[in-house]
C-alpha cells in the first residue's frame, strides 16, 4: 500500500474528483479526512471507505469562503488522525460568469473558495509539515485557468491565480521537502457535470454524443482516472517531483490543431 500511515485531507471530496481521490488514497492505506458542505453525503462517503477498507476515513463539515475555515479543517483533521502529510485542494466553484455579471459579490466570492482557501490551507499544514519532515501539496486546477469559456470568467481567474500560487510555494518550500504539484483537468464526468450540462439545455444522454472534437478517445475522462494521477503525485515514489503543473485532457493545449470534421 503506497499511502500506509499517510493522513490526507481531501477538500471537496464528498462528490466527484475528490470522493474518488479519498476513496483512491483509502484503498492504498491513507486515513482520509473527507470534506464537504453536505453531512449526509460526507458520512456516506466515510461509510463506503470504512466498509472497502483498509484505509480509515472521517468527515468535517465546512464552508471554505469563511476564511477561518481552513486551520479549522486543518486542525481538527490533525486531532483526528495525529498529524497530516498529504493536502489535496479540490473544492472549488463552478459559478458561470462573464464580465457583466462578475460584480464585485461574485468574484470575492469565487477567489475567497478557490484561492484564498487553498493558500490558507496549505499555511495551515505548513508547521505540521515541517514537524513531519515534509508533506505533499496537490492542487486541483483546471485547463480553464489558461484562459476559459466567455461564461467562465471568474472561475477561470481563480484557477489561474491557483497555478501561480502552486509554482510560486513549490519553489519556496521545496527545499524544506514540502511539495506542491498541479493539474489543470480537462472535461472530466462527475455527476455535477452531468447535471449542470442537462440544466444548461443537453439531453439526458449527452454524454454518449460529445463531439471526438472534446474527446479524442470517444468518452470523457473519469474521476477515477483523476483519482490513479493524483495517487501518483503524492506517493513517496514522486518525493522529488515538485512545481509539477500537469494538464489532464485527452489532447495538447498548445498548438492543438482538431481535425476539421462535423464530427
Amino acid at each position: 500500500m503506497r499511502l500506509r500511515d499517510k493522513v490526507a485531507l481531501v477538500t471537496g471530496s464528498t462528490t466527484g474528483i475528490g470522493e474518488a481521490i479519498a476513496r483512491c488514497f483509502a484503498r492504498e492505506g491513507a486515513r482520509v479526512m473527507v470534506h464537504g458542505l453536505e453531512t449526509a453525503e460526507g458520512e456516506q462517503v466515510v461509510r463506503a471507505i470504512r466498509e472497502a477498507g483498509p484505509g480509515e476515513a472521517d468527515f468535517l463539515p465546512g464552508d471554505l469562503e469563511a476564511p477561518e475555515t481552513a486551520a479549522d479543517l486543518v486542525e481538527k483533521t490533525v486531532a483526528r488522525f495525529g498529524g497530516i502529510h498529504i493536502l489535496v485542494n479540490n473544492a472549488a466553484l463552478k459559478t458561470r460568469s462573464d464580465l457583466e455579471t462578475t460584480d464585485a459579490a461574485v468574484f470575492d466570492r469565487m477567489m475567497a473558495v478557490n484561492l484564498r482557501a487553498p493558500l490558507l490551507l496549505i499555511r495551515a499544514c505548513l508547521p505540521h509539515f515541517r514537524r513531519a519532515g515534509g508533506g505533499s501539496v496537490l492542487n486541483i486546477g483546471s485547463v480553464n485557468g489558461y484562459c476559459g469559456e466567455r461564461n467562465q470568467l471568474a472561475y477561470a481567474l481563480s484557477k489561474g491565480g491557483l497555478m501561480t500560487l502552486s509554482r510560486n510555494l513549490a519553489d519556496a518550500y521545496g527545499p524544506e521537502g514540502i511539495r506542491v504539484n498541479h493539474f489543470n483537468v480537462g472535461w472530466v464526468l462527475t455527476a455535477n457535470e452531468y447535471a449542470l450540462k442537462v440544466k444548461e439545455g443537453l439531453p439526458e444522454d449527452w454524454p454518449e454524443h460529445v463531439s471526438r472534437t472534446f474527446a479524442p478517445s470517444g468518452r470523457l475522462l473519469s474521476p477515477e482516472e483523476i483519482a490513479y494521477f493524483a495517487l501518483m503525485f503524492v506517493a513517496d515514489e514522486a518525493a522529488r517531483i515538485n512545481g509539477a503543473v500537469v494538464e489532464l485532457e485527452q489532447y495538447p493545449m498548445i498548438g492543438r490543431n482538431p481535425a476539421k470534421s462535423t464530427d
